[in-house]
């Protein structure tokens, strides 16, 4: 959904702390998003490498089309559940490490994923990491699920309470009409285009968009904010309040929120 704030590596592993949970409800990625990316990486008969694949969100419909997989999470309690999620897929690898000293044995891969997690990677050493886990050609794909709330005044109100409780990185930033229709990145300055045009080593630069609106349920929201390191770390008697309010707020609302939940998807390959 709403990409998370910046804060390096260990931000990445507060996850750990509701890896189930974080399952449950985090949304997944479409078989739209998967066939776009496999149709540009033409992989053949090589295989990919996922960074920071947590529980397995964007893991199981790659492994599910016969993709090898390396999966390098940094989580050890992620990774115990991405296994558990993995388990009828003897194409995929697990390695519990930090991507920026993971060690690739001298394999090089023919797609690099990130979904919902390149903002966690070294900003300083992100392009130089994935250059040397590509073979030449060899293509990156990151992805992100951002999304926009339709009810204006209901968006201002989450954003109210969050500001109230100290949520930093709000993910109740955007409305449904911030994102809906445009291009990705035209909204905000995180998309790594312009990055990995000054990098260079890189061509071919795509950016995608899949779009839907969905339903979420009280419980189910609150699930999803519960998951987000802007909550996680909160200390916990404030994340409740935080938390409980938000609910209240929901329920007086029809018990529920409405999103445009984008999947968006940034591709380059190796030159």
């Amino acid at each position: 959904m709403a990409p998370e704030d910046d804060a390096g590596t260990a931000r990445g592993r507060v996850f750990g702390e509701v890896a189930e949970l974080y399952d449950a409800a985090r949304p997944g990625y479409s078989d739209a998003m998967v066939t776009e990316v496999l149709a540009y990486a033409a992989l053949g008969d090589r295989a990919a490498v996922e960074v920071g694949a947590g529980t397995g969100k964007a893991t199981v419909p790659f492994a599910a089309r016969g993709i090898p997989l390396v999966c390098v999470e940094p989580d050890a309690r992620m990774a115990e559940v991405l296994r558990r999620n993995t388990a009828g897929y003897p194409n995929v690898r697990v390695e519990v490490g930090d991507f920026e000293q993971w060690q690739s044995g001298g394999r090089r891969y023919g797609l690099l994923l990130a979904a919902s997690s390149w903002h966690f990677v070294d900003h300083d050493r992100r392009w130089d990491l994935v250059h040397a886990a590509l073979a030449p050609g060899g293509a990156v794909a990151l992805v992100r699920n951002p999304h926009g709330i339709h009810d204006a005044g209901l968006r201002a109100e989450l954003a109210a309470i969050g500001d109230r409780h100290g949520v930093t990185g709000s993910p109740h930033r955007f409305l449904a009409s911030d994102i809906g229709g445009g291009e990705p990145g035209s909204w905000d300055q995180a998309w790594p285009d312009a990055e990995c045009r000054r990098d260079g080593r890189f061509s071919d630069r795509r950016s995608v968009r899949f779009q839907e609106n969905l339903r979420y349920d009280t419980d189910r929201y609150l699930g999803y904010l519960t998951s987000l390191s802007a909550y996680r770390n909160l200390p916990s008697p404030r994340r409740e309040a935080a938390l409980a309010e938000a609910g209240r707020l929901l329920d007086a609302h029809g018990g529920g929120i409405d999103l445009l939940q984008a999947t968006d998807v940034f591709l380059a390959r190796a030159r």
